[in-house]
């Protein structure tokens, strides 16, 4: 009885790249847009959350609320705040491109040129906000 399919063993083996030791996503700056907007959609969810339970605070303890708003003043907070607006920049701008790729003909044409557009303009906005609010966090610390 013959087989009109080859065999496996009958296939022309194909090149394949070398797997890159180390790291457990292999891609290219899309993929790691992805990852990244998980990532910070994520956080942004869970300052929300926190967010949510500490002004719900003010009807069970005002006291209680009171220790917690203290503790927001802190200059290390600062840190915080600047993590929390890199990362609604990057999720909302990054959005705004996974849309545009969703829903505009053209949108995978120009999907790396929209990422790199994220990504200038996710540092315009973050070095003028990371220096400004680093130097108060500095100033309330070291005083000045």
């Amino acid at each position: 009885m013959a087989s009109t399919t080859a065999s496996a063993a009958d296939a022309p083996r194909r090149a394949e790249a070398p797997r890159a030791k180390g790291r457990l996503y292999r891609g290219d700056l899309g993929m790691w847009s992805w990852v990244a907007h998980r990532i910070t959609g994520v956080l942004t969810f869970f300052f929300l959350f926190v967010h949510v339970l500490d002004t719900a605070l003010v009807r069970v303890s005002p006291n209680a609320y009171d220790t917690v708003i203290e503790t927001y003043k802190h200059p290390v907070m600062i840190l915080f705040e600047l993590g929390l607006l890199a990362a609604v920049l990057f999720h909302a701008f990054n959005g705004i491109r996974v849309m545009l790729v969703d829903f505009w003909a053209k949108g995978t044409q120009y999907q790396k040129p929209m990422l790199w557009t994220v990504i200038v303009l996710w540092l315009v906005l973050m070095i003028p906000a990371a220096i400004s609010l680093l130097s108060r966090a500095a100033t309330e610390i070291f005083g000045g």
